[in-house]
């Protein structure tokens, strides 16, 4: 049986970018093609040379033929720039559309991911692989042209100086295993090494990012340097892990740089031999050397090779925001002008092997406003987040107006299904345009409608722009927040609305008005309370009493005020008045 509480659809990796299209490997192609077409030249640059030397040597260029060879050389000396040139330009257009790409699929995975699956990413951690590790994830495909391409000068090198001397080419590729060797070591170790040092960024980063939270609570309990310590206490372990890195380069670029001065020693002393012997001529015996030097050259590959396998770590971190679950969605729409009636049939919620939520039988009439108490961890954020389908149960199925949750599309169920929570983020650069968004177009009129059933009009018109203020430079409080988090809701309300405590940092006088406003001012529906307040569930219509996980009981709040287990709730003990009627739900203890 699952027990993961979600119906899931893997995003897949074919999406990239933010309008769902991959870079294609064009532009990975255009930095491999310019970078052969470099090592081409470099490759032949040393024949060229070499024969126009033999041919000035040998009768001054007086047939012009030596002349021929040298502009040659030139030729392709200044080729080897123009394509050098033309790599770089293609190599910045690589990285910038892969990291764009990158960055936007991993941050549409995060958007579109069942948000119990997302809470385990610290703020910090998400934005640690959003930036620095999708710029090296996005490095990677240049990187890898560039790698790839580096292999074109030592293995056309080697060719050439077969051609020229079989017996030079013999004394380098002798010596190539021991380069090969440190490369294979090197992309070994720096593998493991990066993957740490970029978790111990991630690690700082959230930690810092708590503590610029915390900064009040910090200052009032006089915890700065304890708290500095803890935030930076993974520095420790970067410092260290940077270091390893550091080292594991330099150690293969030291033994790679010994290796190449012997090998081209070597190559020079057999050529040397040759030329003595009558075999080599002098341009020869300069292409051998040059030869011998390129060949060797695939030491220098260490720093590519470090750029890909960081690359190669980062996209895994920043992708594993594109791959987490997401919501399947259905292709029925509700039927029209629904009431809004609320059923939930067989629920079971699993989490870590432990039930937090079962409800059977559960109905709320559209048009009426249920409100959900229960103890601290009794499930009510639990019931709310399967009632409007921000999680599917592991077992059973929300119904809306008779259809199932599940079935829905994306637009019909959050058209129709809108929330409000105890810490809302509005999103949007003015005041109007976070209330404002949303599925439904809202027009301004609109907007200012929902904010003053909000209680927010207030507030928001003694802002420096009013309405037009950007959220950067609105100094809001908490209770201002969540009225505007109210407003959002009140502006979109469908058939369902669903409030997750989400009045509890408004007074009380506050909240009656939004409860009045709620009746008359929003669009009817279907209302879904979370709360903490015996006022609150006073006014609904009905409670869904949660104990336990459980569904205990399913009846007003005058009948329930009778049984001290639900007093007990609020912290209240016996009732004021005479005994109330007995509550029609089974299963109630008084």
């Amino acid at each position: 049986m699952p027990t993961t509480g979600f119906r899931v659809r893997r995003t897949g990796r074919a999406r990239d970018g933010a309008d769902g299209a991959t870079p294609g490997r064009a532009p990975e192609a255009l930095v491999l093609l310019c970078s052969v077409g470099a090592a081409a030249a470099t490759v032949a640059q040393p024949f060229a040379l070499g024969r126009t030397l033999d041919l000035l040597l040998r009768d001054g260029g007086a047939d012009g033929a030596a002349g021929r060879w040298l502009a040659l050389s030139a030729a392709l000396l200044l080729g080897e720039l123009l394509l050098d040139s033309l790599t770089s330009l293609f190599t910045g257009r690589c990285n910038a559309v892969w990291t764009a790409s990158v960055r936007s699929r991993a941050f549409d995975g995060l958007l579109r991911a069942v948000p119990d699956h997302a809470r385990p990413f610290t703020p910090g951690d998400v934005g640690t692989r959003l930036t620095l590790n999708a710029a090296d994830a996005g490095g990677a495909p240049a990187a890898r042209a560039a790698l790839a391409a580096s292999m074109v000068t030592p293995v056309g090198a080697l060719a050439a100086l077969a051609v020229v001397d079989v017996w030079v080419a013999a004394c380098v590729l002798a010596g190539l295993p021991a380069l090969a060797l440190v490369l294979r070591t090197f992309a070994r170790d720096t593998g493991a090494s990066v993957a740490a040092y970029q978790n111990a960024q991630s690690q700082l980063a959230s930690r810092l990012l708590e503590a610029l939270e915390g900064a009040a609570t910090i200052a009032a309990a006089g915890t700065r340097a304890r708290e500095r310590a803890r935030v930076l206490e993974p520095l420790t372990r970067l410092d260290a892990l940077g270091r390893r890195m550091w080292t594991l380069h330099g150690r293969a670029l030291g033994r790679s740089g010994v290796l190449v001065p012997l090998l081209t020693l070597a190559a020079t002393a057999v050529g040397g031999l040759r030329l003595t012997s009558g075999a080599l001529s002098v341009g020869e015996l300069l292409a051998v050397c040059r030869y011998a030097q390129l060949t060797a050259g695939v030491g220098g590959a260490a720093s590519l090779l470090g750029a890909v396998v960081r690359g190669r770590e980062a996209r895994n971190r920043t992708l594993a925001l594109a791959d987490m679950p997401a919501l399947e969605h259905g292709t029925r729409r509700l039927p029209p002008a629904g009431p809004g009636d609320l059923e939930l049939r067989g629920v079971r919620v699993v989490r870590d092997g432990r039930q937090v939520l079962r409800a059977d039988g559960v109905r709320v009439p559209g048009g009426t406003t249920a409100a959900v108490v229960g103890r601290s961890g009794a499930g009510k954020s639990v019931l709310a987040a399967v009632a409007g389908r921000l999680i599917d149960p592991d077992e059973g199925h929300v119904l809306l107006d008779g259809v199932r949750l599940d079935r829905l599309t994306r637009e019909a169920l959050r058209t129709e299904v809108a929330y409000a929570f105890e810490r809302p983020a509005p999103v949007g650069g003015t005041v109007a345009e976070a209330v404002a968004a949303g599925p439904r177009r809202v027009s301004p009129e609109q907007v200012r409608e929902a904010c003053r059933a909000a209680g927010a009009d207030g507030f928001v018109r003694r802002l420096p722009s009013g309405y037009d203020t950007p959220l950067s430079a609105a100094p809001l409080s908490g209770g201002e927040y969540q009225r505007l988090g109210l407003a959002r809701a009140f502006a979109h309300a469908g058939r369902l609305l669903i409030m997750d405590d989400a009045t509890s940092s408004l007074d009380t006088a506050t909240e009656h008005e939004v409860d009045r406003a709620l009746r008359h001012s929003v669009r009817p529906g279907t209302r879904l309370v979370v709360a903490h307040r015996p006022s609150v569930a006073a006014r609904a219509d009905l409670v869904i009493w949660l104990e336990d996980g459980g569904v205990r009981a399913v009846a007003p709040h005058r009948e329930l005020w009778d049984v001290a287990g639900y007093r007990a709730v609020f912290g209240a003990g016996a009732p004021r008045t005479g005994t109330t009627p007995r509550p029609r739900s089974e299963g109630v203890r008084r």
